[in-house]
């Protein structure tokens, strides 16, 4: 086992461990107990038991744990975690930066790109710094191996000279863009996911790094220190997370809300659920909410029991877990919602909904897929949990896209987990002007994290990873992972590419499908693949142009070897001359992995890293 990951899953049966009956008497009662602002264990469970220790000895919960010992408090995290929590103490060894390494340049808000700025996800040659002529010749400069993980899946940003990205065990660094040592490193309560969106904050302009964590956390860091300037919650619920990046726009941060409850609903004793997705908008100086907004706007009520007696709470869900799209101009602000998490399923889940920027009042709602009501209970045989609507969890996954046809007509586009890709009306959402379906389907795919467009160009990646339904595995025959290019003038399809399978026996987790975001430059779409392959295709043609294998272990700035898996969730970030991917996602069944990859045009004469097609 490669030295990273030998401290994952070493502790042998979980019921004998000595934090067991510890933190039934001391924990259990609040954090499995639905208990407000008491993250639920399913969300503990995904922390790193140093986030947690820490958070028991000097944080959140110093008070409550007080009077436990050193040995129990170890204990209860090795238990909840499954980690062996090793040196408590031990801060990561990094290459700190120094002289000229460690000083930012000024931020340039027009070369921030994608998520928190644009979801189109398209960079203009000027702002990466490189067109599609250097593409072929990317190769390898830095790596940075996070430590002690199993997943990497925060949304670099590449600004002022530096990168920003967050990381599993909750530390956000800016490394130097050129060489890779850090300048500095703050430390979240939790497991960082979203992007590191930045924004000028206040009437000095003051450079500012917001981002958000699994626990519903939300904080904003001077951008050139990685101090500290504010910090809140935009949800008490127990289950509440943050995994869509924020917004910036005006001056104000806008942040989806998502939940793990639709998780913490497989226990038959859980009653399902009350939790419901919405859009937050706060003031980038101080923290102050500004405005929220529901997916559903009514509060569940208790409906009736479920046969095993636990209430049914409902309508719940329609999460947003993606980065809102807006257009300031046009006082707008667009999101997707996820499924209901419990019934009745309602017209407000798997939908594209339309709010105010200025005051999140509802312009439009229009539901894409009907009567989803969907919870993990559902991948258990007979879970009284289950809806009984079952599914299928096709939610509205990948943020809209707002693509102009012309001067005078512009069009949302929406990707689904059904594998279809349509495009509204931006004014009404009424009329569905085309719809193309390019992917089977499944919990986990077509259309997953983030579709990109460059003109009126749409690119779509398909996942279809053959998850279950109800135990019974998808016909893998069906699925077509890979990318596809469609006209939004009419919905026809320019090219798609189908992704043949290259993983070969002994990786039962690897597939060959798009699950990460991906990101449009000039001639050129750069997608991360869950076989840990990174691609990028010839945007008018579709072939191949230039591909790298993360699982390649490498040593990084740190020392620490970074070896890259499956990529979900955030896509590659690129600007100033660089591009930067994240590799590595030890959930749900993908490909662990730890890396942070950074890549720039060779210098003239020497061999690429890159692997051209």
């Amino acid at each position: 086992m490669d030295e990273q990951y030998a401290w994952v899953g070493d502790l042998g049966d979980r019921d004998a461990l000595p934090g067991k009956p510890l933190y039934i008497e001391h924990c259990a009662g609040c954090h499995e107990a639905q208990v407000y602002k008491a993250p639920h264990t399913t969300w503990l469970e995904l922390m790193s038991p140093q986030v947690l220790y820490r958070s028991i000895t000097e944080g959140i919960m110093q008070s409550q744990a007080a009077h436990l010992s050193d040995g129990d408090k170890q204990h209860i995290v090795e238990y909840i975690t499954q980690m062996r929590l090793g040196d408590p103490d031990a801060a990561p060894d990094v290459a700190w930066c120094e002289g000229p390494a460690a000083e930012f340049t000024a931020l340039n808000e027009t070369h921030l790109t994608g998520w928190g700025y644009d979801t189109r996800r398209y960079v203009s040659p000027e702002a990466a710094g490189f067109d599609r002529s250097e593409i072929r010749n990317l190769e390898l400069k830095w790596s940075f191996g996070f430590p002690a993980s199993t997943r990497a899946r925060s949304q670099p940003t590449i600004a002022m000279g530096a990168v920003f990205v967050g990381s599993q065990d909750g530390t956000v660094y800016a490394f130097d863009l050129d060489t890779g040592c850090v300048r500095w490193q703050f430390a979240a309560r939790a497991e960082v996911r979203t992007g590191i969106t930045l924004g000028k904050r206040g009437p000095e302009g003051i450079p500012t790094a917001y981002f958000g964590d699994i626990i519903a956390n939300l904080y904003a860091l001077d951008a050139t220190t990685g101090e500290l300037v504010w910090q809140t919650s935009p949800d008490d619920h127990h289950s509440a997370t943050l995994t869509g990046t924020p917004a910036f726009a005006n001056g104000n941060l806008y942040v989806p809300v998502s939940s793990l409850e639709v998780v913490t609903a497989a226990n038959p004793e859980y009653a399902c659920c009350t939790f419901r997705g919405h859009v937050m908008a706060v003031n980038g100086e101080d923290g102050a909410v500004l405005w929220d907004s529901y997916a559903i706007p009514d509060a569940p009520i208790s409906t009736e029991n479920t046969k095993a007696g636990t209430k049914i709470f409902g309508p719940s869900g329609a999460p947003v877990w993606t980065s809102p799209t807006i257009d300031a101009e046009r006082n707008l602000l667009i999101f997707g919602t996820g499924e209901n998490y419990s019934s009745p399923a309602d017209k407000n889940s798997d939908a594209v909904i339309a709010v105010r920027l200025d005051t999140g009042e509802r312009i439009w709602s229009r539901q894409t897929f009907p009567d989803d009501a969907w919870n993990v209970a559902c991948m258990m045989v007979d879970n009284p949990n289950c809806p009984e609507e079952d599914g299928p969890d096709y939610d509205q996954a990948s943020s809209p896209l707002l693509v102009d046809i012309d001067a005078d007509t512009t069009l949302v586009v929406a990707g689904q987990k059904d594998g279809r890709v349509f495009a509204l009306d931006w004014e009404t959402g009424q009329n569905k002007l085309w719809e193309v379906k390019l992917g089977r389907g499944s919990i986990q795919g077509g259309v997953h994290f983030g579709m990109a467009a460059s003109g009126s160009t749409v690119f779509v990646p398909i996942n279809d990873m053959n998850d279950t339904r109800n135990g019974e595995w998808l016909d893998p025959a069906t699925a077509r992972p890979g990318l596809s290019a469609v006209d939004a003038n009419t919905g026809n399809v320019l090219w798609s590419r189908v992704q043949e399978n290259v993983c070969g026996e002994g990786r039962p987790f690897c597939d060959p499908g798009i699950s990460a975001a991906i990101t449009a430059t000039d001639g050129a779409v750069i997608a991360g693949h869950l076989d840990g392959i990174i691609r990028i295709y010839d945007s008018q043609s579709g072939d191949i142009i230039w591909s790298y294998n993360t699982t390649t272990p490498v040593t990084g700035t740190n020392g620490v070897t970074a070896k890259g898996g499956g990529m979900s969730g955030s896509g590659p970030a690129i600007a100033a001359g660089h591009m930067v991917i994240n590799s590595g996602y030890g959930l749900y069944n993908h490909e662990a992995g730890n890396a942070l990859l950074v890549f720039a045009p060779r210098s003239e004469g020497a061999m690429s890293e890159g692997q051209p097609d």
